[in-house]
């Protein structure tokens, strides 16, 4: 290509450019940049294969390129169809010159060679080439012999459809798995992620497969809804393609907010509201597409189909996995039939098909105030969610409409996003995991030991628990309230509506006020401090109310994100519940701590002086290991004891107090990437200091590299003496990426003087970075106070830190408050 030549398709690309931000047609778009490649294919093959081999090739666009869909900076897929393979073998060269040529021109080019006979064999071990001549185009060449490629495609596409749907449903399930089989990510991917815009192909292949004759190809019209979500992501990729200058497709928060202000002059949260609900769209059809392929492919499932099939009755029939009404007219004259289905599928565990749903929307549109009117139906309700697939019910409900024609008050919650950059789904899918995380503890065996599955086998009323779930967030949609307060007032209008007895709407009110709680308490409280579990057991009251708060805050906490619920928040959950639980049935430690008073003289010794919450929190094995720890650091000045515990790490050193102790270990731990979770200080009348830190290990550096737990054991040992330079050390650490430029936290620095009876408890929210604990540290012991107990969260890229602090053993004073308070806020924003 010329130099000219370059310059006038690079304005023409311009050209595209400009009109597409200009107008936002995407189609236009990509009709227009087709255009433009058609083109210089044309141009480079007559210049260049034409002349080479006049005779027994053909140019055919596949792919995307064939169906006229080429995005600003995607692959051109070109087959270069050749009459034998010795002649495609003989035009090797001028085949690389004209690769190279376009490649020249700014194109990139994916191309396969291939004759006819090979384009209509099944290819098993390259099923893309199957797929990719659904949408084939001839672009030049050799006429007969494309069309004898192109006679010969709808009979074999028509014959082999089991094959082709069995390879793209398999495909698709596997992309999806990489998604977490969910579209609701943070950042998401517009073309490969579930319900992207592969998924939209994948609906009208399986489309045309099932219309396809052996004569020819049928290519259905797709319906509205699909075609409008369609155009919506084709606009989405093209700004995402022109932004970055490539083919990228992952919608970042950069991105979003730049979009939210482009497109529509909204806010991201509500631009990213309507992306959800188009992609849902796409998912769901896709997901019936893949299941009745699926259906019609499996021998397997015919014979589970048969046995499933006995569950039928007088008004439901199952079929392919599905349940149908028996008599669909029943419905328009028996509305209430519709719940019935719901409990059918919350006791089977087997979704409603797709023309049922159809049938129960019709009848919302059509008498839309049956089910949001007042009437019993808490009776029906209670059945569907004390049923052991009750999750699965209400999802259908959702999917169906009938909840929100049952509860016009959950509407606003629809795909409602909370951008936070810590929860994973929008408000109403948070609502279903959460459901779902209950359900997945009842599957769970009690005589595994799992606490937390005991708890669920023990619940009065899980109906109740359910209900409080479905409502816990609903108050999100009202951001002029406090969404607790909200939520409680949300949930009061249904259960008038829904008649649901008095006593059941005071544990609903009692479990979605106090659906934080808990998590707050084991995030920013002492859990060994006596007033945190008497301060628990008076807001819960009861024992049935405590094990049913529990499992709220565990599934929605594990509702938040994947990985939200680690180990270390399971445990301290559970902790906090066996603490709470023995305040209410006063069932004491006490035998404990006698025998640990009763130890050596060696062991009183070191006792001396320790709060009676060393006690508490230590058993007495673990008393004789400190002291004799402490008694072997006497000549080294300084003792060490690292363990690996079953969900992180602790370590426990034993030397003489002195300033910024803690500082230095923080800021070591910190330098080797491990993150600390919960750290205590405690120090006897000999001015003996025993610290305990648990952290955590993300990347497994101590697990994969033994010999890394020595270096971190010498640079401790250097820290703790006053050897080593920490802030150094952190300067190793690299800073961390922050989602968006619009994700800045502004600190905040709380102090609390009543929350214990010993300490000043300091709550501190900041923007998280390495070496952040260490500078915090710092400005407490810059100010001659003395760390008692840290608790450490974060939440995504927002550190939740939390102090007990004293001063000459007493609690602060408001001076003291008020000079701590400016160095903490000069510590969160200052820069490692």
């Amino acid at each position: 290509m010329t130099i000219a030549e370059k310059r006038h398709s690079n304005a023409a690309r311009e050209r595209v450019r400009e009109d597409f931000l200009a107008t936002g047609d995407a189609v236009r778009a990509l009709a227009a940049r087709t255009a433009l490649v058609d083109q210089l294919v044309l141009d480079s093959g007559n210049e260049i294969l034409f002349q080479a081999v006049p005779e027994g090739l053909a140019l055919v666009a596949v792919g995307g390129y064939g169906r006229r869909q080429l995005f600003p900076f995607s692959d051109i897929d070109i087959l270069l169809l050749f009459a034998g393979e010795r002649q495609a073998e003989g035009a090797r060269e001028s085949i690389s010159f004209f690769l190279q040529t376009l490649w020249d021109s700014g194109l990139r080019v994916s191309q396969s060679v291939h004759t006819p006979v090979e384009c209509v064999e099944l290819q098993d071990h390259n099923i893309e080439l199957n797929i990719s001549l659904i949408d084939q185009r001839f672009l030049a060449g050799d006429r007969t012999l494309y069309a004898r490629m192109a006679e010969r495609l709808p009979r074999f596409l028509h014959g082999q459809r089991e094959a082709l749907r069995r390879n793209m449903t398999r495909l698709a399930r596997e992309r999806h798995e990489k998604f977490q089989e969910t579209f609701y990510h943070l950042e998401p991917n517009v073309k490969d992620g579930p319900g992207g815009l592969r998924d939209y192909q994948l609906i009208c292949w399986l489309d045309q497969l099932r219309h396809t004759t052996p004569a020819r190809v049928v290519l259905p019209e797709p319906a509205a809804e699909l075609l409008a979500a369609y155009q919506f992501l084709a606009k989405l990729r093209c700004y995402l393609h022109y932004a970055a200058g490539r083919d990228n497709n992952v919608l970042n928060f950069d991105a979003q907010e730049d979009l939210a202000e482009r497109i529509n002059s909204v806010t991201p949260a509500d631009w990213m509201r309507r992306y959800f609900r188009e992609v849902r769209t796409i998912y769901r059809t896709a997901m019936r597409a893949i299941e009745d392929s699926e259906a019609q492919t499996s021998s397997l499932f015919s014979q589970f189909r048969d046995w499933r099939s006995r569950l039928s009755n007088a008004d439901f029939t199952v079929s392919r996995e599905r349940v149908h009404f028996r008599v669909p007219q029943q419905l328009e004259t028996s509305p209430r039939l519709a719940l019935d289905m719901f409990t059918f599928v919350a006791r089977h565990g087997i979704r409603p098909a797709a023309e049922a749903e159809e049938r129960i929307a019709a009848q919302l549109a059509r008498h839309p105030d049956y089910f949001a009117g007042a009437s019993p139906v808490w009776l029906s309700l209670r059945e569907v969610l004390s049923l052991p697939h009750a999750p699965l019910a209400i999802r259908s409900m959702h999917e169906s409409g009938v909840l929100r024609a049952l509860f016009p008050e959950l509407e606003g919650i629809e795909c409602l996003v909370v951008r936070d950059f810590y929860h994973r789904y929008t408000v109403d899918e948070h609502t279903l995991v959460a459901l779902q995380a209950l359900a997945g503890l009842e599957m769970r065996e009690a005589s595994r030991g799992d606490g937390y599955a005991d708890l669920m086998s023990e619940l009065e009323e899980p109906a109740l628990v359910r209900f409080a779930i479905l409502f816990h967030d609903a108050g999100k949609s009202h951001p002029s309230l406090p969404h607790v307060t909200a939520s409680i007032r949300m949930a009061e209008t249904a259960m008038e509506r829904i008649q649901m007895p008095e006593r059941d709407r005071d544990t609903v009110r009692f479990l979605i006020g106090s659906h934080l709680d808990m998590s707050a308490t084991m995030n920013s409280r002492d859990l060994s401090d006596p007033s945190t579990a008497r301060d628990m057991a008076h807001k819960v009251g009861t024992v049935e109310r405590l094990k049913a708060l529990t499992l709220v805050t565990w599934a929605d906490i594990n509702a938040v994100n994947p990985g939200a619920m680690t180990p270390w928040r399971s445990e301290q959950l559970w902790r906090l519940y066996l603490l709470t639980y023995n305040e209410l049935t006063r069932e004491l430690e006490t035998e404990r701590i006698a025998g640990a008073e009763a130890g050596s003289a060696e062991v009183q010794a070191f006792l001396d002086g320790f709060p009676t919450r060393y006690l508490r929190t230590h058993s007495a094995e673990e008393i004789e290991a400190h002291a004799r720890l402490e008694e072997s650091s006497r000549e080294r000045k300084v003792g060490i004891d690292l363990a690996k515990l079953a969900s992180a790490w602790r370590l426990t050193l034993v030397t003489t107090d002195r300033p910024f102790l803690f500082a230095a270990v923080a800021g070591t731990l910190s330098s080797f990437g491990l993150n600390i979770l919960k750290a205590e200080a405690f120090a006897n009348r000999r001015g003996t200091v025993l610290d305990t830190f648990t952290f955590a290990d993300p990347a497994r550096t101590l697990e994969l590299n033994p010999s890394e737990i020595d270096r971190l054991r010498v640079m401790l040992e250097r820290a703790i003496l006053g050897k080593a330079d920490v802030r150094q050390l952190l300067q190793n650490r690299p800073k961390p990426v922050l989602p968006s430029r619009g994700a800045r936290i502004s600190a905040r620095v709380s102090f609390d003087s009543e929350a214990s009876a010993i300490a000043t408890l300091i709550q501190i929210v900041a923007e998280d970075r390495p070496g952040l604990l260490y500078d915090l540290a710092w400005a407490i012991s810059s100010q001659e106070c003395n760390i008692e107990v840290v608790l450490i969260d974060t939440e995504a890229h927002k550190a939740i830190d939390v102090f007990y602090v004293t001063s000459e053993g007493a609690k602060l004073d408001a001076a003291k408050i008020e000079s701590l308070g400016e160095a903490l806020r000069a510590a969160c924003a200052a820069r490692p």
